[in-house]
């Protein structure tokens, strides 16, 4: 495994994509930053972070020795793996926030943005992760946390970081031996306010209630709306209020 660890960046998925266009990138290369300038989350969002508190890396999974058919599995088995990573430090009350924010309890603790490669067919992926570790102030972002805030322990940046690669290649293994079925029920298992009564908004601004029933193969979320009928949502169509 290869670990290139930098002092500033504007974004390791960035870094990792300019490496794999420039020459042959070894399997589970990990790129780790003290700082990111632009890091990334979810539909164009910013993640911003304290230098050197907080995991910051992306990781380089080369997928040319099998085919994943479906993109979403990949993103389902990475929060399964930093999910079951920080079961290992006790941490309480994990859940994943469709499609794949990690929670402790109602609080963001860690977010994930996948870059699919696609040469003919998907070939590899880029996986940017941050992970709050030891920042406790989070100004104007009232529902983000730290697993340092929740369970008043100091955690060494390596030994997470540790942990959540041998667990994302047990579940790269498990979609490699093509367990699929195992990997979306374990997920939905873990999938937060599933079977609670929830409020969405749609993409319209409109306010609605609903049930999360779990996710399609394509990563769509099934809500079961007032009229009993499963409706499937993309993530620019819906938000979780909460």
């Amino acid at each position: 495994m290869h670990i290139i660890k930098l002092d500033a960046i504007d974004s390791t998925n960035a870094f990792l994509r300019k490496m794999i266009y420039n020459e042959v990138v070894e399997d589970y290369t990990v790129v780790v930053a003290q700082h990111q300038t632009q890091g990334r989350g979810q539909m164009g969002t910013s993640w911003s972070s304290e230098s050197g508190k907080n995991l910051m890396f992306s990781l380089f999974k080369d997928l040319s020795v099998h085919v994943v058919e479906f993109p979403f599995y990949i993103s389902m088995a990475i929060s399964l793996a930093i999910l079951k990573a920080l079961q290992s430090f006790q941490i309480p009350d994990l859940s994943i926030k469709w499609p794949n924010d990690i929670l402790s309890a109602d609080m963001k603790i860690c977010g994930i943005l996948i870059e699919n490669v696609i040469k003919d067919r998907l070939n590899s992926t880029i996986i940017g992760i941050g992970v709050n570790v030891n920042q406790t102030e989070f100004k104007h972002l009232p529902q983000a946390s730290s697993i340092k805030n929740i369970t008043g322990i100091h955690y060494d940046l390596d030994e997470v970081l540790h942990y959540i690669i041998k667990h994302t290649k047990a579940y790269s293994k498990l979609l490699q031996e093509g367990k699929y079925d195992l990997v979306k029920q374990e997920y939905e298992s873990y999938l937060f306010r599933r079977n609670k009564p929830s409020t969405f908004k749609n993409e319209n601004g409109t306010l609605f209630s609903g049930f999360i029933k779990g996710v399609t193969k394509y990563g769509k979320l099934m809500v079961l709306l007032e009229d009993e009928v499963v409706r499937k949502y993309d993530l620019k169509e819906i938000q979780l209020l909460y």
